[in-house]
C-alpha cells in the first residue's frame, strides 16, 4: 500500500489473513437503521490471525476503527486492522499493543458519515485489491498484501532475499566492501 497507510505503533508487526469490509460515504443517518450492524458482525466474527481490512474509498469523513473495536478484535485473537480510512482512540489502541495501520487519525466514527455495505468481498483499500484470505503483512515500513494465488512464489522469493540480506550483512560486518558483496548477492 502507499506510504499514506501508516502504523499507529511502529514497534508492532502485523501478519494474518484478510477479512474485508467495504464502506461508502453516506450523507445522513437513516432513521431506524443500525449503521454498525455489519461492522459489529465482522468484528465479532474475527478469528485468530484475521486482519480486518476496511476500505473507505479514500474518504476523509470515515474513521471506522477505534479502541472498542481493537479491544474486541484482540480478544478474538485477530492479528490487526488495516484501513485507508481514519482511526480514533489512538492512545487506547497503542496501549493495547494491537497492530493498526490507517490512512490517518481523526476524532470521528463512521456514524452518519460512512457505512459498511458489504463484508468478505474483494475490496480496493488504498488502491490495492484485497480479497478475503489474502496474506496481509505490515511493519514500520508499511503494508503489503499478497494474493493467495501468488503466496507460495512470493514467500519463496522473500525468504531467498532475506537469506541473501543476512549473508550480505555478515560479510559487510566482517569488513567486505559493499561493491563486492553486491556483486556476489545482487542485493542492496
Amino acid at each position: 500500500m502507499s506510504i499514506g497507510v501508516r502504523p499507529l505503533d511502529e514497534s508492532l508487526i502485523l501478519c494474518g489473513r484478510a477479512r474485508t469490509g467495504a464502506y461508502m460515504e453516506v450523507p445522513y443517518l437513516e432513521e431506524g437503521i443500525n449503521p454498525y450492524r455489519l461492522e459489529i458482525a465482522l468484528v465479532d466474527d474475527l478469528c485468530k490471525n484475521d486482519v480486518a481490512v476496511l476500505s473507505c474509498g479514500g474518504s476523509s469523513r470515515i474513521a471506522p476503527w477505534g479502541g472498542l473495536l481493537s479491544t474486541a478484535a484482540k480478544a478474538r485473537g485477530a492479528a490487526g486492522c488495516v484501513t485507508d480510512g481514519y482511526v480514533r482512540d489512538t492512545i487506547e489502541v497503542r496501549r493495547l499493543k494491537f497492530p493498526v495501520f490507517a490512512g490517518g487519525i481523526a476524532p470521528l466514527d463512521s456514524k452518519g458519515r460512512g457505512q459498511i455495505m458489504s463484508t468478505d468481498v474483494p475490496v480496493i483499500c488504498d488502491g490495492v485489491r484485497v480479497s478475503p484470505g489474502d496474506l496481509v503483512v505490515g511493519n514500520a515500513d508499511g503494508v503489503v498484501v499478497v494474493p493467495q494465488e501468488h503466496e507460495l512464489d512470493v514467500m519463496a522469493k522473500a525468504f531467498e532475499k532475506h537469506a541473501g540480506e543476512d549473508n550480505s550483512i555478515k560479510e559487510l560486518r566482517a569488513g567486505s566492501y559493499l561493491r563486492d558483496v553486491f556483486e556476489k548477492y545482487g542485493i542492496l
